[in-house]
């Protein structure tokens, strides 16, 4: 079985490459190319008036897509933006507290250690952070204003698997929950219907979505955060009409907004969202595609010199492979020379596996290496 025909744009323009990072830039498929496509057109036959429609269908049938993945109860919950970082720091501008306490696994992404190692400096937050399975205890003992965890480690592929324990202890007044699930949205089955009105999640398509950078969303529980203090126009749509001088928020996610944005991507999510309901291809079908095609891989055991992190289980497993040793710098140098593109962190090699991979390719990848 292939689906490389749902990506033969991507896939024809570098023919020869063989792209196994995604985890990092997922190919685009065709039908990004005509959501593309259909922004470019209506911003020309509407101008102006193109935003009625951004704000009006296309939102809206994104955040229903959104909503439908995660098995959230209300779309409206859902605010979109260019990167998960513009959340994370309107998140902290709505904290009422001078100085913000945060526990933090020490696995997350660039982006969060370099806000925070700069709100360190300058007094804006005390971090805390410790390893993802030490994380649930640490909270339990209390002491923080927010906690933030990923889903799945960028890193290593760790799946964290107590949200329910650390959605139960989010309060309104704090601590605040915040579940990055970049590497979790789309690439395993994730219902948060139980943690609806207690956790902040954020995501994005630029990877297992396949829907390109741009398009980013937050789901704010009701009753969390009502007012960020970094906030744009955008985050009062509904309250235009208010007299100068008095600053009103929408009363959903939409509170969290910025200003004007490029709304390109909210067209390509959605149509690469009917494209994968056309074709039936849901998250849990995918994932286990990629499953068959991570066996693959692993069962010939092909890098005895490294160490496999997120070894295959029967439990949910992130899209990647991670490979750890002194060589992996050296086999991801060998990889790129046959043009395999593969990714590396450190001294941890990333094998990622997607929905326009075969067995054929998989075979080419062993025979590489």
């Amino acid at each position: 079985m292939t689906y490389k025909h749902l990506f033969s744009r991507a896939l024809s323009a570098n023919p020869h490459r063989l792209h196994f990072a995604a985890h990092s830039h997922h190919l685009w498929p065709d039908a990004s190319f005509a959501g593309q496509v259909e922004a470019w057109e209506d911003a020309a036959a509407l101008a102006d008036h193109k935003w009625d429609k951004v704000m009006g269908p296309v939102w809206s049938e994104a955040q229903q897509h959104v909503a439908c993945e995660l098995n959230l109860p209300d779309p409206a919950t859902f605010a979109f933006s260019s990167n998960t970082h513009d959340f994370l720091v309107r998140i902290l501008s709505a904290m009422p507290m001078k100085t913000v306490r945060v526990l933090a696994s020490d696995g997350e992404f660039h982006s969060f250690r370099r806000q925070m190692a700069r709100w360190v400096e300058s007094g804006a937050v005390v971090l805390e952070t410790v390893p993802a399975e030490a994380l649930v205890a640490r909270a339990e003992a209390g002491g923080f204003d927010l906690l933030f965890a990923s889903h799945v480690l960028f890193n290593s592929g760790t799946v964290l698997g107590d949200l329910g324990k650390l959605a139960a202890l989010a309060r309104p007044e704090g601590p605040w929950v915040v579940i990055d699930g970049y590497h979790g949205f789309m690439a395993m089955e994730t219902d948060l219907s139980a943690f609806a009105d207690c956790i902040f999640y954020l995501a994005g398509g630029y990877k297992y979505a396949m829907a390109g950078e741009g398009v980013c969303f937050l789901h704010a529980p009701p009753g969390f955060a009502p007012r960020p203090a970094i906030t744009g126009w955008y985050a009062a749509f509904d309250e235009l009409h208010l007299p100068p001088g008095e600053v009103g928020y929408a009363p959903d996610g939409r509170r969290f907004l910025g200003s004007t944005f490029d709304p390109s991507g909210l067209y390509r999510f959605n149509a690469v969202q009917r494209m994968l309901l056309a074709e039936e291809l849901t998250t849990a079908r995918i994932s286990a595609y990629v499953a068959d095609l991570q066996k693959q891989f692993v069962d010939v055991a092909p890098l005895p010199q490294l160490t496999l992190l997120n070894p295959i289980d029967d439990k949910p497993h992130a899209r990647f492979l991670a490979y750890q040793g002194v060589e992996a710098p050296a086999v991801h140098a060998m990889l790129g020379s046959k043009n395999i593109v593969t990714d590396l962190r450190g001294d941890v090699l990333r094998i990622g596996f997607g929905l326009y991979h075969d067995a054929d390719d998989v075979e080419r990848l062993l025979a590489a290496i």
